[in-house]
C-alpha cells in the first residue's frame, strides 16, 4: 500500500514524517512539512505506525550540494563582510534543515511508544518551525547572491539521531536539550552582531529563530520530565547519564542560564557536564 492516500496527503502522521525525511528535495521537504502539519492540526491525518516494511530512514535525504565534510575540515564563520555572512547564514540553513529531519524523525521513530496526542501536536508544531526557518534563511541568501548548497557542511549532526535511535529519552536528551539549547546560549549574540554591522534582515530572522527555539528546549524538557515520571526516576541524573553516553564531549559555557531557565533547563541539567574553568 502506497504511503499517500488518494488525495494527495499521507496515509497517517507517522507516513508524513518519513516522507519528509526520506525526500531528497529541500522545496519538496518543506513544502510536505507545511501540508502534513496543517492536516495533522485540522485533524484530517490520524497517528498511523511505523510499518516493518517501512521504517524511518537510517539518514535522511539530501540534494546533491552541499559537500558534506566532517567538522573537523569547516572553516570557522564570523560576520566579516558579504562572504562572512553568507558563510554564516548558510552554516545556520544546514542547522536547519538538519533539524527539520531531526524533528520528523523523532515524530515517526518512536510512535509505537505510549504517548499522549498533546506530545505530537507540540513535536508537529517544532517541525513547521524548523521548515520555516530554513525557508527563511534560504530566502536571505537568495538576497544576498548565494543559496544553500553553494558551501560546504559539516555530515555530524545526524550523528546523534543515529546513536540515540533506540531510545526517546535520548533522543529528547541529546536534541532539544543538549544541541538546541546550544542555540540559546550562541543566539544572542549573533543577533548583536548582525545589528551592529546593520543587518537587521539577518538580526530578524535570527530573533524568530531564537524566540522559537526557546519552546523547542521547554517542549523537550516537558517531555523528558514526562518520561522520566513514568519511570519513576529522576529527571537530572538520567539526563547526565544519556549525555555522557551519546554526546562526545563536554557542554561548553557560557550559557544563556535565563533562557534556558524560562524553557525548564535549570542549571542542575548541564552545570554538573560543564568542564571546571579555574
Amino acid at each position: 500500500m502506497s504511503d499517500t492516500a488518494e488525495t494527495g496527503l499521507p496515509r497517517s502522521l507517522v507516513a508524513g514524517a518519513r516522507a519528509i525525511v526520506v525526500s531528497g528535495d529541500t522545496a519538496e521537504k518543506v513544502r510536505l512539512a507545511y501540508t502534513v502539519s496543517k492536516a495533522w492540526f485540522q485533524r484530517d491525518l490520524a497517528l498511523g505506525s511505523t510499518a516493518l516494511g517501512n521504517p524511518m530512514p537510517d539518514r535522511p535525504g539530501r540534494p546533491q550540494k552541499p559537500d558534506l565534510r566532517a567538522p573537523r575540515d569547516m572553516p570557522r564563520r564570523n560576520m566579516k563582510g558579504k562572504a562572512g555572512r553568507v558563510a554564516l547564514i548558510h552554516s545556520l540553513a544546514h542547522i536547519e534543515l538538519n533539524a527539520v529531519d531531526l524533528t520528523w524523525d523523532l515524530i515517526g521513530r518512536f510512535a509505537s511508544v505510549r504517548l499522549p496526542r498533546s506530545y505530537y501536536d507540540d513535536w508537529v508544531r517544532v517541525g513547521l518551525e524548523e521548515a520555516k526557518h530554513f525557508s527563511m534563511l534560504q530566502d536571505r541568501l537568495a538576497k544576498l547572491g548565494a543559496a544553500y548548497g553553494d558551501l560546504p557542511a559539516h555530515d555530524g549532526l545526524w550523528q546523534a539521531a543515529q546513536d540515540t535511535g533506540q531510545d526517546l529519552a535520548a533522543r529528547l536528551a541529546i536534541i532539544p536539550l543538549v544541541l538546541e539549547a546550544r542555540g540559546l546560549d550562541i543566539t544572542p549574540s549573533m543577533i548583536a552582531k548582525a545589528r551592529e554591522i546593520g543587518d537587521e534582515d539577518t538580526a530578524k530572522c535570527l530573533d524568530i529563530i531564537y524566540r522559537d527555539e526557546k519552546n523547542h528546549v521547554a517542549f523537550g524538557a516537558k517531555w523528558f520530565r514526562y518520561l522520566c515520571d513514568r519511570q519513576g526516576i529522576r529527571p537530572e541524573p538520567a539526563f547526565h547519564g544519556y549525555v555522557r553516553r551519546h554526546f562526545r564531549g563536554a557542554l561548553k559555557p557560557p550559557f544563556n542560564d535565563r533562557a534556558r531557565s524560562e524553557a525548564g533547563l535549570t542549571p542542575g541539567f548541564y552545570k554538573p557536564l560543564a568542564p571546571i574553568i579555574g
